[in-house]
């Protein structure tokens, strides 16, 4: 199973408070314990919402919100894609994790979507749309 495994954003990242040397040397430890268990797929760090904006869908209207977004414990401060083998393999490695924020923090877990979760309404068709999707951002990707 792929999961996302979230950084909450905190006070402190939401200002622009860089991590310390050591965190960052902590953080790329753990990062290529992840890589060689064959558990990290992708995973970077978010500027703080202040450089960010959210676009806003009602119905055919699309509206632009700048940043920043005033609810720090909704906000991601950065992400893994992680393969495990089930919840609680990811529970164990984020566990492992060096606190990502010099205060408290939270990382939050999410399993992501397989094609078998949408049922019958993902059809033939559908599966290989999205086949075909993948094949070329991953061309890209390599290029």
């Amino acid at each position: 199973m792929k999961v996302m495994v979230m950084v909450k954003a905190t006070k402190d990242s939401e200002a622009g408070v860089m991590p310390s040397e050591q965190l960052l040397t902590d953080m790329g430890k753990f990062n290529e314990e992840l890589v060689k268990a064959g558990i990290m797929l992708a995973g970077e760090g978010l500027h703080p919402s202040s450089k960010g904006v959210r676009i806003r869908f009602s119905g055919a209207n699309r509206s632009v919100i700048d940043g920043p977004f005033t609810e720090t414990k909704e906000l991601v401060a950065g992400y893994w894609l992680w393969q495990v083998q089930s919840m609680e393999e990811a529970i164990a490695w984020v566990k492992r994790c060096p606190n990502p924020m010099p205060s408290e923090s939270e990382i939050e877990v999410r399993p992501l979507f397989e094609a078998a979760d949408f049922g019958d309404e993902f059809t033939p068709e559908l599966r290989e749309q999205e086949e075909c999707i993948r094949a070329e951002a991953e061309k890209i990707k390599n290029s």
